[in-house]
């Protein structure tokens, strides 16, 4: 079984989905951003694995289910803490990040057995999901983040180094305001589309 990492920041009004703002407010952003992190963190929860890790830029809350460790991000830009992340690591390993609340256990339940890597597309060019069966820190840093070859690139880099990839199913990260219409729809029971049920309601 793997190690199974969250990366995520703290939902603060203004910190994170700032791209939602309009149509909604910061505090409704923060609340979305809430509830996409509930969903994902449950899944990694129902998910088998040895350990499972929150990767945290701020402090847990009461949406942080048991059966978590939690550790710092470290300093830098995403690239360097995506690959602090997996330095901490010994063994298969799976990150995932918090834009992705339609994820299921099914995805993330992976089987290193025949290849040595997996990597998941989004998207809008990046990725949702890397997977590592011996742990690389350096397979990541100096991959331009948030761009829409950064995909394309970091699964270059994994090819590149002669690692045998499996693909796993392409997902939309919640980004924009369309985004999060259709990744709801994709998961209409979750906290997600519940959230996004009545921030819709509160603003029409």
């Amino acid at each position: 079984m793997t190690t199974l990492l969250v990366i995520a920041k703290e939902p603060l009004p203004g910190r994170v989905k700032t791209r939602l703002t309009p149509p909604f407010t910061p505090v409704e952003a923060a609340e979305l951003a809430e509830a996409a992190l509930e969903d994902t963190l449950r899944a990694v929860a129902a998910t088998p694995a040895d350990k499972r890790v929150l990767v945290l830029d701020g402090k847990p809350g009461a949406w942080l289910p048991p059966g978590f460790d939690v550790v710092p991000q470290c300093p830098g830009g995403l690239d360097e803490r995506l690959a602090d992340a997996f330095a901490r690591c010994a063994g298969p390993t799976l990150l995932i990040g918090m834009d992705t609340p339609q994820v299921t256990p099914d995805l993330l339940d992976v089987d290193f057995t025949a290849c040595d890597a997996y990597f998941g597309p989004a998207q809008d060019g990046g990725f949702w999901a890397l997977g590592l069966a011996e742990p690389d820190p350096a397979l990541l840093r100096g991959v331009p983040m948030s761009t829409p070859s950064t995909g394309a690139v970091q699964r270059e880099r994994l090819v590149d180094a002669g690692l045998r990839v499996r693909d796993l199913p392409r997902l939309r990260d919640v980004d924009t305001a369309a985004d999060a219409e259709a990744v709801a729809a994709l998961a209409p029971h979750g906290r997600f589309a519940t959230r996004l049920g009545r921030c819709a309601a509160a603003n029409g």
